[in-house]
């Protein structure tokens, strides 16, 4: 009797094949290396063909292997539809949710989400990816989370940095406000971003919206943004601001609450829009796991 290849290893296939690397296909499909390895060579025995071949880069496809690419992917979207067939028919879903999460929980209404998706799906557990917007992106691209959480200008989320066709929901529009130390109300009054770039400012990692934001003013000003250090993280960034190091944009609602509580200078003449979305796969909308979660954001926003 012919033996049929496990879809275990048609999957690891693929993911080695998106990524030319056995390391980050591991880290994807949170296996051992070992692993990985051992569900490639399972399937090069099951159907006779060798699948990479090992070069300075990385793992080359061979000429069979990218052949059968385009039937490996379509099996894997044969049983993502099957499973979705089968959840509509036993009216549950079931799976694990990987979810990208940024910035605040609250910000983002992510308890009322979870509440919501737990109460109508009890068969979903959920787990938490948190990072800055770009990272979240980047984990979406490479199958570590399901749906993710994403800031980006307003105008942006049609075209975001993505080879990969997204599915994007657009939930909320709101502001940055730039904040500047105690006592530098005579440094900012009245500048522009030409007069304001000259001044130190807090970086953050170009993945984050803070710097996609900035470089895109000062881009259009023609001027160069002055930083004097970087930060990955809010907290952090607000502190550095109290104590004096520099500028930095927040979001408004913070930025007022810093000025009542900490006496932190808001620029009054400039606002920088933003936006808050969250982000699939377009392949991966239809998912069982994934179109619930999706289902239950009009609930919430």
């Amino acid at each position: 009797m012919e033996r049929f290849s496990n879809p275990n290893s048609i999957l690891a296939f693929v993911t080695v094949a998106r990524e030319g690397s056995v390391s980050r296909a591991a880290e994807i499909l949170n296996l051992t290396q070992p692993a990985v390895s051992h569900q490639i060579r399972r399937l090069s025995e099951d159907i006779g063909i060798t699948l990479f071949t090992r070069t300075s880069r990385g793992l080359d496809l061979t000429a069979d292997a990218k052949s059968l690419l385009p039937k490996a992917e379509q099996v894997l979207d044969a049983m993502t539809e099957f499973r979705r067939c089968a959840s509509l028919q036993c009216g549950q879903v079931n799976g694990t949710l990987r979810l990208g999460t940024i910035i605040d929980p609250e910000f983002i209404r992510l308890g009322r989400l979870l509440s919501q998706l737990g109460a109508a799906h009890p068969n979903i557990t959920t787990e938490l990816v948190h990072g800055v917007s770009g990272e979240i992106l980047e984990k979406i691209q490479r199958w570590q989370v399901d749906a993710g959480f994403y800031l980006a200008a307003p105008d942006q989320f049609d075209e975001l940095p993505s080879e990969q066709a997204l599915y994007t929901l657009k939930l909320a529009d709101f502001a940055y406000r730039i904040i500047a130390p105690p006592g530098w109300e005579g440094r900012v009054a009245g500048a522009g971003w030409t007069d304001l770039a000259d001044l130190p400012w807090i970086g953050t990692p170009e993945v984050s919206v803070h710097n996609r934001l900035l470089r895109r003013i000062f881009a259009a000003h023609e001027c160069q943004q002055n930083i004097v250090a970087l930060v990955d993280h809010e907290a952090s960034m607000l502190e550095m601001v109290r104590s004096g190091v520099g500028l930095s944009l927040c979001r408004e609602s913070i930025a007022l609450h810093q000025r009542q509580s900490f006496g932190l200078v808001v620029c009054e003449d400039l606002s920088v829009p933003a936006s808050l979305g969250i982000l699939t796969l377009q392949e991966r909308q239809n998912d069982p796991v994934v179109a619930a979660l999706f289902n239950q954001l009009s609930a919430v926003w």
